[in-house]
């Protein structure tokens, strides 16, 4: 049996089991109506914005509490910060909003998917048994495992588009996530809203 020695891997496998638990976004888009899906997002948006600045401003009970709950889910930019850094999940929230008014049911569900699933599948394999390491920190393995699960999410969602678009819609994805610091924006909000731009226009 597989044995789990790191850990900086027990504490990547942790964060992202509750990246997975968000997986429930994407079913909600897919069925429930879109301006309630709206509504929803958009006030889990801005209460959770509200609470991590609240942490942020050391506010007596908030701050104890929301770090008890989710200091291992954060990264060293999120804990020990001069200015504000919103977390992970303020931007996966910002991305189910915005697929939801942007895009088709089908694509905003699909680009958020990617998102959870091939983030994880990559940070999990990056991590275990990545040894081709990029200047980024970035692993081959990562980028590689990361690609192949959109694959299979897009075609899971889009089983009948041709593959050409499928290796496009992941190649985007996979770049996005790879050059994230390049970007300089939250990989949680730019690969749906990539994936979910190419999709929608489908």
């Amino acid at each position: 049996m597989f044995e789990v020695k790191s850990k900086s891997f027990k504490t990547e496998l942790y964060r992202k089991s509750i990246h997975l638990s968000s997986l429930w976004m994407p079913f909600i888009i897919l069925l429930a109506n879109k301006n309630w899906n709206i509504l929803l997002f958009f006030t889990l948006f801005v209460g959770n914005f509200i609470i991590e600045y609240m942490t942020f401003k050391k506010l007596p009970y908030v701050s104890i509490i929301f770090r008890k709950l989710f200091i291992k889910t954060l990264r060293y930019k999120e804990i020990d910060r001069i200015s504000f850094v919103p977390s992970g999940s303020v931007f996966v929230l910002a991305a189910a909003l915005i697929v939801s008014v942007c895009f088709t049911p089908k694509a905003g569900a699909a680009a958020l998917t990617v998102m959870l699933i091939a983030d994880t599948v990559a940070a999990l394999v990056g991590k275990s048994i990545g040894k081709f390491h990029f200047n980024n920190g970035k692993t081959f393995e990562g980028t590689l495992a990361f690609f192949i699960s959109s694959v299979l999410v897009i075609l899971s969602f889009y089983p009948h588009i041709t593959p050409l678009t499928v290796l496009i819609t992941a190649v985007f994805a996979a770049a996005t996530e790879f050059f994230e610091k390049n970007i300089g924006i939250d990989d949680n909000l730019m690969i749906p809203l990539v994936t979910g731009f190419i999709l929608n226009l489908i």
